[in-house]
């Protein structure tokens, strides 16, 4: 029994009794020629197959159906209109501006943001924003200042422009590497920073207050 008409928002396609042409040029299930029929005999074909008829080209002349399963149908035009939207994605150049003096959050939350539009497929122009005595500073004191920046960005990434001078200060052009995956999730965040110096200075203060106790074990004091 062949399925009814159903509209589809997406793909705006005829189907068995919805046809309106009498003459069609039908390929069969296989990809086969099935010549030109009239929708009556068309029909007659699909409904032996267990199939559809489904008008591929209404304004061909006579119209082109084919004979296969609906669902079967729609999920390969969604899919190819899926690629060819991802095909058709406008990459833009981002910018984000980081200064000498912006906090450590600050530039952890510029950092995800970059991660995020590189993994969209965008290049991002990093801007060293310099004022005052900072833009009479030495370049290699610079670089290492905008370097600080590129390694908590959370994902790959390459140079597409060198650093160079740009009226805001120093600038910098970042763009994926082209195949690879992207690492940063949604819910995902950079790396956290973990600063070792408390670890160690308190693991030496324990060592320490260890050391004074056996010491006062051994002169039996305690």
């Amino acid at each position: 029994m062949q399925k009814p008409y159903i509209a589809d928002k997406n793909i705006k396609t005829r189907i068995n009794h919805a046809i309106r042409a009498t003459e069609l040029r039908v390929v069969g299930p296989e990809g086969e020629n099935l010549g030109q029929l009239s929708l009556v005999d068309a029909l007659k074909v699909a409904e032996s197959f267990n199939l559809d008829l489904i008008e591929i080209s209404p304004k061909a002349n006579p119209p082109v159906a084919k004979i296969m399963d609906y669902g079967k149908f729609r999920y390969q035009a969604g899919r190819k209109a899926s690629e060819m939207k991802a095909k058709s994605h406008v990459t833009e150049t981002k910018g984000v501006q980081v200064k000498i003096g912006t906090g450590d959050h600050d530039q952890q939350l510029k950092a995800r943001r970059t991660a995020e539009w590189l993994e969209e497929g965008h290049r991002v122009k990093v801007d060293l924003f310099l004022w005052g005595r900072y833009k009479y500073m030495e370049q290699s004191f610079l670089k290492e200042r905008l370097d600080r920046f590129l390694k908590i960005i959370p994902t790959e990434y390459k140079i597409a422009d060198e650093m160079k001078k740009s009226p805001k200060g120093y600038s910098i052009t970042l763009e994926r590497v082209p195949g690879t995956k992207a690492t940063l999730t949604a819910k995902g965040g950079p790396k956290k920073i973990i600063d070792e110096k408390p670890k160690k200075i308190l693991e030496t203060t324990q060592k320490s207050k260890k050391k004074n106790l056996d010491d006062l074990l051994e002169d039996g004091m305690v």
